[in-house]
């Protein structure tokens, strides 16, 4: 079996109020075989989303390609923004060598409770996905129910919002969650079948599910 190590340490965690959370990148990074137009960095997959939506949100004219001023364009962004990046996946097995979340088995968790403790600024956690079996959220909820935390729902509407408390030297502190709709290209389909993206897409038919998206995660980046 394929045995997928997260090949990037958390970032910015010292000086972020928000935490990008996902599972992990695709298996050619941990393997060093990226593809034209790949980032090495978190996030950097030239079929992944996420990048394409920050820089459409933020008009960050992103390079996209295996450079250092590409890996430095991303990190400055998160520095200046107070965002930070901590997958919940440390490693993975695999018996087929691809990206899919639910082909993970023998799953080992970064304890992002433990972290969430040494770095008490972080407010937010923005999940990259929902609590499907085998995503961030679903994850999340098995560290939290193992440190006896529970989440509180927030908003049922998409994307979900959930809160928690979390011990704290003068107490307890309050964190959110939110869980995006994932920037894969696998998640099309879901938000194809969205009804105020098949009213938005009717109104303009030049409007894509990427800018769906960027309507949506803008409010919490």
């Amino acid at each position: 079996m394929f045995h997928h190590i997260h090949p990037y340490p958390p970032f910015n965690l010292e000086n972020a109020t928000k935490l990008i959370v996902g599972t992990l990148p695709p298996p050619r990074f941990t393997t060093q075989l990226l593809k034209p137009g790949d980032v090495d960095f978190s996030y950097g997959s030239i079929d992944g989303q996420l990048w394409r939506i920050l820089d459409l949100i933020f008009n960050l004219n992103l390079r996209f390609e295996d450079s250092l001023y590409a890996i430095n364009q991303r990190k400055e962004f998160l520095k200046r923004r107070g965002i930070g990046i901590c997958d919940i996946v440390a490693s993975a097995r695999r018996e087929k060598i691809d990206a899919s979340d639910l082909g993970m088995q023998e799953v080992a968790l970064r304890d992002l409770i433990d972290i969430l403790k040494e770095y008490p600024n972080i407010k937010t956690l923005l999940f990259t996905g929902g609590n499907s079996k085998n995503g961030p959220e679903y994850f999340f909820r098995r560290l939290a129910k193992a440190h006896s935390i529970s989440l509180q729902l927030i908003s049922s509407e998409v994307p979900r919002m959930h809160s928690f408390q979390l011990p704290h030297k003068n107490g307890f502190r309050t964190v959110e969650t939110v869980s995006l709709t994932a920037p894969s290209g696998s998640a099309n389909r879901a938000v194809g079948s969205n009804l105020l993206y098949k009213k938005l897409k009717a109104e303009n038919p030049a409007y894509t599910t990427i800018d769906f998206r960027a309507n949506q995660y803008k409010r919490f980046f």
